[in-house]
């Protein structure tokens, strides 16, 4: 017979759903962001967003030609990743350094561990935190967007303060430098993004509406960013309230609006490969990130800490999976029995 049939595992499940769809339904809810970013903060963010792209993409194909492998660039992961990328650099940084990060990103984090669905992290962020080591003050230098006033139109009032303290200075740091320091922002300039940052991160509404087109595309799961950021917000209200701020739900709203929180959240978290796939775990990992991210934030001498605490939780979704696997029906029992006749 020529006919072939292949047999696998249980359980057998299909979907008409293929990679180059979910990784195109990722770039148009990256769109409204994109977009904001780069009307934002001017011609050089469009060009640090296109060579990151051009140089993930590149890389995948070099790489896949010269080992003579299935060329996957295709499948749009690649562009997605390159998308990350750039949308996590400081709008003035210097062109050749995402390129860098891309190259790290595809080369090392995902080929050399197998190609896409074999990286056992989220190659993106990976690249963020060797970028934020390797360079670390191109990757945290922040200018102002073009299209907006300065960051102190932002703050409110005379700088106003929920807890002592002096302003040391304004040009360059993003909203969470000013936050950590106990200062009150303008809650609607950070929601909606007239404030410094990295091109992608500053417009917590377009993340957002992105987050919410992947929701009703059926493309991730509600579970992992709304409890991700609904345990890191209870934690920051209750440090707020400790620390005697004149108003604990403002802060924290100030907090999930500023920083890479909403675009962690949504984007990267949710990854497939590097995330849990059963219910419980899925759980358990963005509590973790919410934790993890909180500690960063509010307890570590840095204001951020997102990228760091979605790379830990990559690291240990494989523990998180092993233990919250749903047991196969029948065992308890049998366990059960063993252990009956073992003690008679």
């Amino acid at each position: 017979m020529s006919e072939q049939y292949k047999v696998s595992v249980s359980p057998h499940v299909r979907d008409s759903i293929t990679t180059s769809k979910i990784m195109l339904y990722v770039i148009i809810a990256l769109m409204p962001a994109t977009i904001f970013g780069i009307i934002n903060f001017g011609a050089h963010a469009l060009l640090i967003v296109c060579v990151s792209i051009a140089s993930a993409v590149a890389s995948e194909y070099c790489y896949e030609k010269l080992l003579k492998k299935p060329i996957t660039t295709n499948d749009l992961s690649a562009v997605v990743t390159g998308l990350l990328i750039g949308l996590n650099m400081p709008p003035q940084i210097a062109w050749w350094i995402p390129v860098v990060g891309s190259v790290f990103a595809i080369i090392v984090i995902k080929q050399l561990y197998g190609g896409i669905g074999q990286n056992f992290m989220n190659p993106a962020l990976g690249a963020r935190c060797f970028l934020l080591i390797a360079f670390s003050g191109q990757m945290t230098t922040y200018a102002a967007g073009d299209k907006f006033a300065n960051l102190a139109d932002f703050v409110q009032g005379e700088f106003t303060s929920h807890a002592a303290g002096a302003l040391d200075a304004l040009s360059g740091a993003t909203p969470l430098a000013y936050l950590k320091q106990g200062y009150d922002f303008n809650l609607g300039a950070l929601f909606a993004g007239n404030v410094t940052g990295v091109i992608g991160e500053t417009s917590a509404l377009c993340l957002l509406v992105g987050g919410i087109f992947l929701l009703i595309m059926k493309i991730i799961d509600w579970k992992i960013p709304v409890i991700y950021l609904g345990s890191f917000g209870v934690l920051v209200l209750i440090t707020a309230a400790v620390r005697g701020y004149s108003n604990p739900c403002l802060y924290m709203l100030e907090e999930l609006c500023a920083g890479g929180i909403m675009l962690g959240a949504w984007f990267m978290a949710t990854d497939y490969v590097t995330s849990p796939i059963t219910y419980n775990g899925q759980i358990i990992y963005a509590v973790f990130l919410g934790v993890m991210t909180w500690l960063f934030r509010m307890v570590g001498s840095g204001s951020e800490g997102v990228s760091y605490a979605i790379i830990l939780g990559n690291v240990i979704t494989p523990m998180i999976e092993h233990y919250t696997r749903p047991r196969a029906f029948g065992i308890a029992k049998e366990k059960k029995q063993k252990k009956e006749a073992g003690a008679s």
